[in-house]
């Protein structure tokens, strides 16, 4: 192999290299600015009373991601992967709803879906019916019932 073709080859592994970095540090800097806009970290400290927790909160997003990135882009074999698997899973489910409760806060859905429905009672059973709905609904499609 001649010098020119493997220096083309080594300029080309650099470029992926360098497109697939920018592009991923791009879409989490976008993640990472929607989990800011909406406030789902300080809506969190404000209801669970830990504002003072709040640097602890937003560590702990960063090195999960990273952490997950890591173990996706790897696949190291872990011992008690299963395990992990599930409660990796749980921590994602519970991130994933309060960022759509979040959402839906700010948008102020709620209150509009209450209103124009007329409905007065039985607002936690509708929400953890959703909850339980998606949940159920997630299991079935990702498990090979």
């Amino acid at each position: 192999m001649s010098i020119k073709i493997k220096l083309f080859a080594a300029i080309k592994a650099a470029a992926e290299v360098l497109v697939g970095l920018s592009a991923g540090a791009a879409a989490s800097a976008g993640v990472f600015a929607l989990i800011t806009v909406i406030g789902i970290l300080p809506r969190w400290a404000g209801h669970t009373r830990t504002a003072h927790h709040v640097s602890l909160y937003e560590w702990s997003v960063i090195l999960g991601g990273t952490a997950g990135n890591l173990i996706f882009l790897l696949q190291p074999s872990l011992p008690g992967k299963e395990i992990l698997e599930a409660a990796a899973g749980l921590f994602m489910g519970i991130f994933v709803g309060g960022l759509i409760m979040s959402l839906a806060e700010v948008l102020d859905v709620f209150p509009i879906l209450l209103r124009r429905g007329r409905i007065q009672s039985g607002i936690p059973w509708m929400v953890l019916s959703i909850g339980i709905g998606k949940m159920l609904g997630a299991y079935l499609y990702f498990s090979n019932l």
